[in-house]
């Protein structure tokens, strides 16, 4: 009867160390890819503007006539100057998108004026075309400022032609390929959500099955205790591992050095909910185990 007992106190032990494990990896998952606010928070520490000019300039580079080199740099620093703005749109992209994948949206839907940026980018284009005057045809260059203006209209028309005056996307817009693989992600997030619950339910049953068996507070709680620390401990060597022994670049050369180190950021923010678990299972752990040796002393009888 004890050979029994042990063996399912034993199952039941091992099955809360593996339901804590998975728990573990769903409520990171519920706290940072699956949660809009997360994200959002991670697009607020992108430096939008390095990025852009690490991606543009090795495509835009040397391509441009000398005279017209004032593009990329009017394209810098619109970019720079609209950088709240941008990480605005982003982060309401962001939680449209959500919206969708996590259920709170029938359809996908997101439409972005582009109007600011792009009379962000005609006042700075024009204040740089003034000051590259000297780089433009003599024609240009030396004709009176009426004509120079006329001549920078024409020229920002046909240039603002290719920027839209608002970015829209809807499930119309997106590859059947795409919308299919959103789909899946939207089931998936959908399962994990009712896994969260469904871990939480197990684990109770299981801690409650453990103190039915063991039927006394100290080998309930030493047990407990011991699983509970056990897990938090290796939980959180992992955790720390990856925080103290991650490269503070990644050895990616075709990935822009400013995304590098924003990725770092990410995986290090990425591990923070599941540290906080780690450590709130190893506290209540060693309360458990320190329950387990006092309570015998105060309450002799019981034991």
């Amino acid at each position: 009867m004890k050979f029994l007992k042990g063996l399912a106190i034993s199952i039941l032990t091992f099955l809360l160390f593996l339901s804590l494990a998975m728990f573990g990896m769903v409520y990171t998952l519920n706290n940072t890819l699956l949660n809009p606010d997360f994200i959002v928070a991670q697009v607020d520490r992108l430096d939008v503007a390095s990025l852009a000019k690490e991606v543009i300039e090795p495509q835009v580079g040397g391509q441009l006539p000398p005279e017209m080199e004032f593009l990329e740099e009017a394209i810098h620093s619109t970019i720079a100057d609209s950088e709240p703005w941008i990480k605005e749109q982003l982060s309401t992209a962001v939680y449209s998108g959500y919206d969708y994948l996590l259920g709170k949206s029938e359809r996908l839907s997101l439409v972005i004026s582009l109007e600011s940026l792009k009379e962000n980018l005609r006042d700075n284009l024009w204040q740089i075309f003034q000051q590259n005057l000297s780089k433009l045809p003599p024609e240009v260059a030396a004709a009176p400022p009426a004509m120079v203006e006329q001549y920078f209209n024409e020229f920002y028309q046909q240039f603002a032609a290719e920027i839209p005056s608002e970015f829209e996307v809807d499930e119309s817009d997106i590859p059947p390929d795409i919308m299919s693989i959103l789909v899946t992600i939207k089931e998936s997030i959908s399962y994990a959500q009712t896994a969260y619950y469904a871990l939480i339910g197990l684990m109770v049953l299981l801690v409650t099955g453990i103190i039915l068996l063991h039927r006394n507070v100290k080998g309930a709680t030493r047990e407990l205790g011991i699983t509970f620390l056990i897990y938090g401990a290796l939980e959180y060597a992992g955790v720390w591992a990856t925080r103290n022994l991650l490269p503070t670049s990644l050895p990616l050369p075709e990935i822009p050095p400013s995304l590098q180190s924003w990725l770092t950021g990410f995986i290090a923010d990425f591990a923070a909910p599941l540290e906080t678990f780690s450590i709130g299972i190893m506290a209540a752990g060693a309360a458990l185990i320190i329950t387990s040796i006092v309570y015998p002393r105060l309450r002799p009888a019981e034991e």
